[in-house]
């Protein structure tokens, strides 16, 4: 603990100089210049640019596409003319098996080569057209609903005859109970099981009832698994409005149980770390015992390894000595480690201690600082829901394009699709096609012509990077404005009275207008290594089929060095972002002085992350888990509150508040353990920085607190007044 041992010597290295006494300096520095201005310059003009792209999406782009269900002619059911019709309906939907798939039926519109109409209500009952209405002189109106036919057709007025309508498909020979899922009229499945008999004679369906109901489920299967969330998500939606008086208040104890952690690790921070510590080397001590023991019961077994060789019930390998004897030896060279660390490195973990609880002292400070994840959460929705939204117009962008479709491909050679035949369908008159009498102008897909429309993928890739961009900025700043804020603390002489008023303003001010070009420029690296994963994971997935295990391995030694990478340079932007916030460099100078300072200091480094880590691991735990049981107990009505009006039979998932609890409660016990991570971080690059400038003489008077330099065995010789007084 003495001077050798704790402090560096101020000389160059071959991590650089060590940092330089300097009078004037007494906390961030206020008079700086804008850092990295032609990064600054491009990230506005990829902004610019992004809301280019977002308002020319919103022009040529239209959701209606994926929100409301379209008839055969294109038009939307729901708005309109069809407002008081909001569901299609589809004449055999056996013919949607072969053409579609979930995903490109939902965004255009469940689009297959039958005919749809818009209906007020979906019919719910079984009807088919019998064999005696195909006899010359019956009359259609009798035989037909007018609300499901065509609206083109009038069945008062029509000279054709029932065969010709059904030919045509101008109105369905048949149709069973369906339910209106999204819009679409689908088949109910729970009635399938009761067919009746007259359905054998249905044109277009099989034979026999089994086989139609088999051909209805396999049609619809796969659109039935993307659709059927939606009874279960009106369930969900009704358990929330049930309960969401209950979920605010456990999201709000939540919020009080992180608070008082955070202040109570002023106090607590030293018993919590040690019994952490202990109890590590508790189990770990255990688990030597244990090892022994069952060591000692199979020592004078038969069975060995070389005996039993390679197999796939692993339990075997617990019933030989050398597996426990493995266990035991390396269990003890990690327990032996574990003690070696604490006996040699207990000076460093005192001040890890110190920095926690300094770190609770400065955000008793400013409590301001707790509530600034709530600003970063809005501009990350904020971010996201743009994205999203340009993600859509663009995806919903261009015209449509219509083509002449057979929907009765029984009839002559005219076959399923005409051609590449366009038509409009406001002038389409099917008297052009008299070999086809079921020919109708079918929507197809949207126009892929045109600079825009040829564009669209590369736009929906720029869509992606500035999305990364802005994300990865957003989050940037609020490091940098959070380290500004506790480095104004640490650098106050006389705490708190020389502490800067409005700190968090200021740092987010002072950032803002000097750094943007310097928080780009991070953001832009971690972006393009995200890209980079990305593509990678795009690419594993498309060829996973045809990799040999050579090309397995490759692509995983590539991913897994990209997510390494990743994590490195989020650790060093998070570093060089202090160092820009206090001395308002640029980020390459930061990102360096950052690194050789860690570096000369990494012994320091590893312990107070590892115990940092640890710490917040344990609070994290503490209130998702508590939080987390005590909703259990009373959603599942294990516990009840008396007056509250609530009883778990008013839910019918009790499982949905209980994961709302805690996702909720693990959002804002992140958000809060972030900023306390921050402030440790700023804390201790400004007391390496302190212990490089400064040797507490008169003239160059140490900053860190008392506690800190007791532990390190240092004193300012003259300290000033007011010094420490919280």
């Amino acid at each position: 603990m003495g001077k050798n041992k704790e402090e560096s010597s101020v000389t160059e290295s071959e991590y650089g100089q060590p940092a330089q006494f300097d009078p004037t300096f007494n906390g961030p520095i206020r008079k700086r210049s804008c850092t990295d201005i032609i990064c600054c310059v491009l990230f506005m003009l990829v902004v610019l640019g992004y809301m280019v792209v977002g308002i020319l999406a919103w022009l040529y782009g239209d959701p209606r596409h994926v929100l409301y269900p379209r008839n055969s002619a294109g038009m939307y059911c729901g708005i309109g003319v069809y407002k008081d019709q909001p569901s299609v309906f589809y004449y055999n939907i056996l013919k949607c098996a072969a053409s579609l798939n979930v995903i490109a039926a939902t965004l255009n519109g469940l689009q297959c080569p039958t005919t749809q109409v818009c209906v007020q209500q979906c019919p719910d009952t079984f009807w088919a057209l019998s064999v005696t209405a195909y006899l010359p002189g019956v009359n259609p109106v009798k035989v037909f609903n007018q609300s499901l036919c065509l609206p083109t057709l009038n069945l008062e007025n029509t000279t054709l005859s029932v065969k010709q309508i059904v030919d045509q498909e101008l109105c369905p020979n048949f149709y069973i109970p369906t339910v209106s899922v999204l819009g679409r009229c689908l088949p109910d499945f729970g009635a399938l099981d009761s067919i009746p008999a007259s359905f054998v004679n249905v044109t277009g369906l099989p034979t026999n009832t089994n086989d139609t109901a088999n051909g209805i489920v396999n049609a619809t299967g796969d659109i039935m698994n993307g659709f059927n969330a939606r009874d279960i998500g009106v369930k969900i939606f009704e358990d929330f409005a049930s309960s969401w008086q209950w979920v605010i208040a456990a999201l709000v104890i939540a919020m009080v149980v992180s608070f008082l952690f955070l202040l109570l690790l002023r106090f607590i921070a030293p018993i919590i770390i040690w019994v952490l510590i202990f109890g590590v080397l508790a189990v770990g001590a255990y688990g030597i015992y244990h090892c022994w023991w069952e060591y000692n019961n199979y020592k004078n077994s038969n069975a060995s390894i070389s005996t039993i060789g390679f197999t796939t019930n692993f339990e075997v390998y617990l019933q030989v000595k050398e597996t426990w004897l493995a266990f035991l030896i390396i269990i003890s060279v990690g327990e032996a480690i574990l003690l070696l660390m604490l006996i040699f490195l207990r000076t460093r973990i005192f001040i890890a201690i110190a920095l926690i609880q300094e770190s609770s002292k400065a955000i008793s400070h400013m409590m301001s600082t707790l509530f600034y994840p709530v600003v970063t959460f809005v501009l990350l929705l904020v971010c996201v829901a743009y994205w999203g939204i340009t993600a859509l117009y663009l995806a919903t962008s261009g015209t449509q394009v219509y083509n002449v479709v057979a929907l009765n491909s029984t009839q002559g050679s005219c076959g399923q699709i005409l051609g590449n035949v366009t038509c409009d369908p406001q002038t389409f008159n099917s008297t052009d096609y008299p070999n086809c009498p079921s020919a109708r102008c079918v929507f197809i897909r949207y126009n892929n012509e045109g600079l825009w429309q040829r564009n669209m993928f590369n736009l929906q890739i720029y869509n992606v990077v500035a999305f990364l961009w802005c994300i990865n900025f957003v989050l940037a700043l609020g490091q940098c404005t959070l380290a500004g804020s506790f480095a104004s603390y640490y650098w106050a002489f006389s705490k708190p009275s020389d502490i800067p008023t409005f700190p968090l303003s200021q740092a987010f001010i002072r950032t803002l207008r000097y750094h943007v070009g310097s928080l780009a420029f991070g953001a832009l690296i971690l972006t393009l290594i995200q890209l980079v994963r990305i593509i990678l994971e795009y690419l594993d997935n498309k060829t996973r089929a045809a990799q040999n295990p050579c090309a397995r391995f490759l692509f995983c030694c590539l991913k897994c060095c990209f997510w390494c990478l990743e994590k490195f340079i989020k650790f060093l932007n998070r570093n060089a972002y202090i160092m820009i916030a206090v001395y308002g460099k640029n980020f390459c100078v930061s990102a360096k002085n950052a690194f050789l300072l860690l570096m000369r200091n990494i012994v320091r480094v590893v312990v107070l992350d590892k115990i940092t880590d640890l710490l917040l691991f344990f609070g994290k735990l503490l209130v998702v888990g508590g939080v987390g049981v005590l909703s259990f107990f009373f959603f599942s009505g294990r516990i009840t509150v008396p007056g509250s009006g609530f009883r778990p039979q008013m839910l019918h998932y009790y499982w949905t508040p209980i994961i709302v609890v805690v996702v909720g409660a693990y959002l804002i016990a992140n958000g809060f353990f972030s900023v306390y991570s921050m402030c440790v971080d700023t804390l201790f690059l400004c007391f390496l920085e302190d212990l490089e400038r400064h040797d507490g003489s008169v003239e160059k008077p140490y900053f860190m607190s008392k506690n800190l330099m007791k532990i390190l065995n240092k004193k300012n010789k003259a300290p000033k007044k007011g010094k420490d007084k919280d």
